[in-house]
């Protein structure tokens, strides 16, 4: 369901691999956690020394992969999967490595058990954003857009369309064309950094969202490009049409439909009217 795992509270970046069914861990994030360090970076750079040097197998088993930088780029960064990371956790002297053992175990379970009864990560789903103060009207429309998206990234993967980059350039299209700002415009809008966008909006503007992504789709499906230009070009179309349905509902309700309420402010129950 998410890029993004906690561990105390802390954030890992990780990556599904569906091909190998492996969840892939940020070692960096893992560092970070683990000893505390402000340097993580050359922490890791000095323990892949001391790994290569003792000829551990785990150094050639690390992968590089683009995972959300804190300004919200897409960057490489070196990952590992369960068994690498648990062989460098065991080269980290923490008291906290035993439990993130039992969390990464934990983590992989739950990702089994989703990948045989998809219906559980929608639960899990729904159980984290109770638990953050969601109403259950707005967390249903929020597990719908996550389908919608889901159904939206299998089109352009069937187009060819590379993870990533390519994703991120299209998404901005279809969210300039029918909101009227790029996703980093958005974003500020709302006084967000790396946050979700999406767990960000308000009920109208998932459905907008949603009718953007949901025509993409389907206008995809009738045309079947096979460029990433002429896959553009059919995000645009499919964000103008939610865009023209927001600039209908902004003439008929004399508001604006892009708020600048963040989940916080939505979770309190405050009107758009008072955050134009």
């Amino acid at each position: 369901m998410s890029n993004i795992k906690l561990f105390e509270s802390k954030k890992v970046r990780t990556h599904w691999d569906g091909e190998k069914e492996l969840w892939y861990f940020s070692v960096i994030d893992v560092i970070e956690i683990l000893t505390n360090s402000n340097l993580p970076k050359r922490y890791w750079s000095d323990l892949k020394m001391k790994l290569r040097a003792e000829g551990s197998e785990v150094y050639e088993e690390i992968v590089r992969l683009k995972m959300q930088a804190e300004d919200g780029k897409m960057r490489e960064t070196d990952a590992a999967d369960v068994k690498s990371l648990l062989r460098i956790i065991q080269s980290i002297p923490s008291p906290k490595a035993e439990p993130f053992k039992q969390w990464l175990a934990q983590v992989g379970y739950e990702r089994i058990e989703e990948t045989e009864n998809p219906e559980l990560s929608f639960d899990r789903a729904m159980e984290t954003y109770l638990a953050k103060g969601y109403t259950k009207a707005w967390i249903n429309q929020r597990l719908k857009s996550i389908e919608v998206r889901k159904e939206l990234t299998d089109e352009w993967e069937n187009r060819g369309v590379k993870r990533g980059m390519d994703f991120a350039v299209l998404t901005d299209i279809i969210t300039k064309a029918w909101s009227g700002k790029s996703v980093k415009q958005y974003k500020k809008h709302k006084d967000l950094k790396k946050e979700n966008l999406r767990d960000h909006m308000t009920n109208l503007e998932l459905v907008l969202n949603m009718l953007a992504e949901a025509t993409t789709s389907e206008i995809s499906k009738k045309k079947r490009p096979t460029t990433l230009d002429e896959s553009k070009v059919i995000a645009k179309q499919g964000g103008a049409v939610a865009g023209n349905a927001r600039k209908e509902i902004e003439v008929r309700t004399g508001d604006k439909v892009v708020s600048k309420l963040n989940a916080r402010q939505i979770v309190e129950g405050k009107p758009n009217r008072k955050l134009k």
